[in-house]
C-alpha cells in the first residue's frame, strides 16, 4: 500500500481510490470517462466550475478540489469526501 495525497492523485490511482469509494475492483476508469464519472458526479451532487486556469469541484460547499478535467477535479472532490486529504491505496499492480 502506498499513501497518496488527494489533491496530487491523477491516472490509476485517481480510479483505483475511486474504486475503493464504490467498493468494487476492476476496469473502471471514472477520472477519464463520462460513462463511468458522469453518474457519480450525479449522484453526489457534485459542483463545477473552471476558474480560467483549472477546474475546480465540490459538494455543497465542502471537499473542494482541483484539477486539469472536470472529471480529474470531481473525482478528487468525490475520493476527499469519502477519505480526506490522503488515501492509502494498493501498489500495482493488484
Amino acid at each position: 500500500m502506498k499513501l497518496v495525497k488527494t489533491s496530487e492523485m491523477g491516472g490509476l490511482d485517481l480510479d483505483r481510490a475511486v474504486m475503493m469509494c464504490e467498493g468494487f475492483n476492476g476496469f473502471f476508469y471514472a477520472s477519464e470517462d463520462w460513462e463511468d464519472g458522469g453518474p457519480i458526479i450525479e449522484r453526489e451532487k457534485i459542483s463545477l466550475s473552471f476558474n480560467g486556469k483549472e477546474w475546480e469541484a465540490s459538494i455543497a460547499g465542502s471537499f473542494v478540489e482541483k484539477g486539469f478535467s472536470p472529471l480529474y477535479a470531481a473525482m478528487r472532490c468525490y475520493v476527499a469526501s469519502k477519505f480526506g486529504d490522503t488515501v492509502e491505496i494498493p501498489e500495482y499492480p493488484l
